[in-house]
């Protein structure tokens, strides 16, 4: 299939993409369960406490077990006594599972969501940046322009870094590498940027 490409002045050209990447079946469910995962293994779990095997000291009782007409005790290290482990806290990453993330789902939710923007005229395909952009004021007339000032660039390696210092402090936008971004941002954002070589590196890395 043929999608327009338009270079900085506004001129339109097409450009021949694969089917299966930019006209797949958007499978709905296969990426809400990836959202699903990314965003469950993305929560931070620090909060950590330390459990009676955890504490540094001695394990041997405090006192006799009998005669002494007190309770039972065994260590200081028991959660009853200050300085002693803590009962039920919190335990770190430990404490959660894992959601795995085999490679296969990666890619084809990264095709139906490709697939979905170009359903709804959300992808856009730049020629590559021939000259760095240097100032902000200058990248965000691009941005308007084009209408993409909720988006993520994903740009060649060259294209990427003519850009990237202009566009930095932009709200709103988010620039990257076909090998940096997830199926979380291309939800994040309202539009999916390409630049035509970033589509064939695209195309190499998903065919």
């Amino acid at each position: 299939m043929k999608i327009d490409k338009l270079n900085l002045n506004g001129k339109k050209d097409s450009i021949e993409v694969l089917d299966k990447i930019f006209s797949a079946k958007v499978n709905s469910k296969l990426v809400n369960v990836v959202l699903y995962k990314t965003n469950a293994n993305f929560k931070g779990r620090h909060a950590k406490t330390k459990q009676q095997n955890e504490v540094s000291g001695p394990t041997s009782k405090i006192y006799a077990q009998k005669g002494t007409g007190n309770a039972r005790h065994a260590s200081r290290k028991a959660p009853i006594f200050v300085g002693g482990g803590i009962a039920h806290g919190p335990k770190g990453e430990l404490s959660y599972k894992k959601r795995k993330l085999n490679k296969s789902e990666k890619k084809q939710s990264i095709v139906s969501l490709i697939s979905d923007k170009v359903k709804n005229n959300n992808l856009l395909i730049l020629s590559d940046f021939d000259s760095e952009i240097k100032k902000t004021k200058e990248m965000n007339l691009i941005l308007k322009k084009f209408e993409i000032s909720n988006s993520i660039m994903i740009l060649d390696k060259s294209s990427k870094d003519k850009v990237e210092k202009a566009i930095r402090n932009i709200p709103n936008v988010k620039v990257t590498d076909i090998n940096h971004f997830s199926a979380f941002d291309m939800v994040k954002f309202k539009k999916v940027v390409f630049t035509e070589s970033s589509v064939k590196e695209l195309e190499e890395r998903y065919n």
